[in-house]
């Protein structure tokens, strides 16, 4: 990281700035990153590109590194910080062009529960994953969860829970969509350290995600076949 300090990042060709702010956002540099979206966005680079090729792309590579151990919580949250900087430049712009996201995801912490680090950094990597985040905070209940729903239309309800006793809620949520006959609207995505794979089935949840890396593939990757399945053929 000494030689971020020396180095002058309007002096690179735009392939070599985004290579740098991949290594910046890795190391957790908020203000260099911040930099680099403002040099691109000065070249004429679109709100999208620099989005897509500077920031997703970077926070992939945290997300894998993630995954496979190699980086652990307190650095993600710092790479996650710095895509943040970035995004608060790039956020108003993507609004003004009317760029489509990925998609919407709705996130919140059940009814009961008042943590949400891990909730906070799966939205911080989904938002760098390229999706639209709406996070509605800790201790939601099923009633909080339908008037969001209702409000912010997303493609993805996420709930997080950290507590054994918290995690049935999920199924009162489920439940709830259930009943009024809007399950099938959303994608549900359940995660939190005392959940797994059996819970999430049991709940009714569409897939469980053992962390913010695993989130942002499904997230992606059940999006990517939802939309598919809807495309009538021919």
């Amino acid at each position: 990281m000494s030689t971020a300090d020396d180095l002058d990042l309007s002096s690179l060709a735009d392939d070599e700035l985004v290579e740098q702010m991949h290594d910046d956002l890795y190391d957790g540099l908020a203000d260099e990153v911040a930099e680099g979206v403002n040099i691109l966005l000065s070249r004429g680079w679109s709100p999208n590109g620099v989005l897509n090729k500077a920031l997703v792309d970077g926070m992939s590579i945290v997300g894998v590194d993630f995954r496979d151990g190699i980086l652990f919580v307190p650095e993600v949250l710092m790479s996650a910080k710095a895509m943040k900087a970035g995004m608060a430049i790039l956020r108003p712009l993507l609004a003004e062009t009317g760029v489509a996201r990925i998609g919407k995801v709705l996130i919140g912490t059940v009814k009961g529960d008042i943590h949400d680090i891990g909730k906070n950094l799966v939205a911080m990597m989904l938002e760098g994953g390229g999706f639209e985040v709406v996070d509605i905070g800790i201790n939601v209940s099923a009633d909080d969860f339908m008037k969001a729903l209702d409000e912010h239309r997303p493609d993805i309800l996420g709930m997080s829970a950290l507590l054994t006793t918290t995690m049935p809620y999920m199924k009162v949520v489920i439940d709830t969509l259930k009943q009024k006959g809007r399950r099938d609207d959303y994608i549900v995505l359940v995660g939190g350290a005392p959940l797994n794979e059996a819970f999430a089935e049991s709940v009714g949840a569409d897939a469980y995600c053992r962390d913010a890396a695993v989130a942002v593939e499904t997230a992606k990757a059940m999006i990517s076949a939802r939309r598919q399945h809807a495309v009538p053929a021919g």
